[in-house]
Formats: C-alpha cells, structure tokens, sequence
C-alpha cells in the first residue's frame, strides 16, 4: 500500500514544479517559498521520497553551496540529467550558481 502524501509533502512537491528546466533551486529556497524556513533538511527527506518522479522534477533541488546533495538515483545519474537540461556541473558543483538559481514564486 502507498504512502499517504502528507501536506508538507505536497506542499514541497508542488514547489519544485515551478523550477524551470535549465534552472535550479536549493532545499533551503523551497523551506523559504513554503513558509517554512528551518525546514530544508525536512525538504530533502521529503524530495528522497518523492513517488511523483518523474512529473515533479526533483534534480533540479541543489543544496544552497551550489553542491548537486543527493538523489535517489546517485549523485552521478542527478549530475547526469542535470547536464541534459544545460546546468553545468564541475566537481559535484553548479557552475555559475546565480544565474541558473529560480527563485520560487
């Protein structure tokens, strides 16, 4: 039997929805847009957990020091696909952070 989605869950699978292909947003950003801004950790269990994949796109949530964080799939498949949608990544980074960086609105 499935999971049931709890409204935080929701909450952050519908904020990673607004993130752009090509862009990226951090753990902490979706904490903030949510209204929840202690919270990123929460965010990332949440996206680990994430039974939408592939509609809610939850590669394109990095951690906040342009570091790719995790993916349930590795590091390397997240950098992978990434890569494909344009974000540049060297060493386990987003190259040019600010200016692939969405702000959720």
């Amino acid at each position: 039997m499935p999971k049931e989605i709890t409204p935080f869950e929701k909450l952050v699978y519908a904020a990673c929805q607004k993130i752009p292909r090509g862009r990226i947003s951090t753990y902490a950003e979706i904490a903030r847009y949510i209204k929840n801004s202690k919270s990123a950790r929460a965010v990332g269990n949440a996206l680990n957990r994430n039974p939408y994949a592939p509609k809610v796109l939850c590669h394109r949530v990095v951690r906040s020091d342009g570091t790719v964080g995790g993916f349930v799939h590795g590091e390397k498949k997240k950098i992978e696909i990434l890569k494909k949608e344009n974000v540049a990544i060297k060493n386990g980074r987003v190259v040019d952070f600010d200016k692939v960086f969405c702000v959720i609105q």
